[in-house]
């Protein structure tokens, strides 16, 4: 039987072998790879960042010139680098000028979000679910993201996806969806990017 859990494990076994603690580094890589998001000396918002791969993949992107600031309610499990502020919190209930003092009031050039709930099995629920988490992700894009700037959010598509990319395209000149090849194939999650922001 071969199928999705062989990309899965190709993945996940590229991951431990570049010393990332998850295979979503790889979603994010592509992503980036397409729209150009994250680069050096940018300042970058990562929202839903545990266990910290996307995190490790920005700091590297933005160098030591750049700044990450990560949230998540969970611990990092990877060390934080220089360029990486670290506040364990809620990204649904989280400040935000909190978050803009962290870049000494400058905003972000680019806000990413992998945030997602835990699943419940129940599709319906666990898309609804997902869509308040991505409408919080594009709050914090409106309010800290620089002009110019980009954004990038996970969804799990559903009924609400329209409304979802709407949302994102009254802030952003572009927006794109965009699947990366990592994304398991059973799995209903998507990206949506905006990009310049307005």
């Amino acid at each position: 039987m071969g199928g999705p859990r062989r990309t899965a494990d190709h993945y996940s076994k590229r991951a431990r072998a570049e010393h990332y603690p998850a295979r979503s580094i790889y979603k994010l890589e592509e992503i980036d790879r397409r729209v150009r998001l994250i680069k050096p000396g940018f300042s970058v918002l990562d929202l839903g960042a545990a266990p910290g791969s996307w995190t490790l993949y920005a700091s590297q992107k933005v160098g030591p010139k750049g700044r990450v600031v990560a949230i998540d309610r969970a611990e990092l499990t990877v060390g934080t680098p220089a360029n990486v502020v670290y506040i364990q919190a809620d990204a649904l209930a989280i400040d935000p000028p909190a978050l803009l003092a962290a870049v000494g009031g400058a905003g972000f050039d680019a806000v990413i979000s992998d945030m997602a709930p835990r699943t419940s099995g129940h599709r319906f629920v666990d898309q609804s679910r997902s869509f308040e988490l991505f409408c919080r992700a594009v709050e914090l894009a409106q309010a800290l993201c620089r002009r110019g700037g980009g954004f990038v959010g996970k969804i799990f598509q559903g009924g609400d996806f329209d409304v979802a990319r709407d949302r994102v395209r009254e802030h952003f000149e572009e927006v794109r969806v965009i699947r990366p090849a990592s994304v398991r194939s059973e799995s209903y999650e998507v990206y949506l990017v905006g990009l310049r922001r307005k």
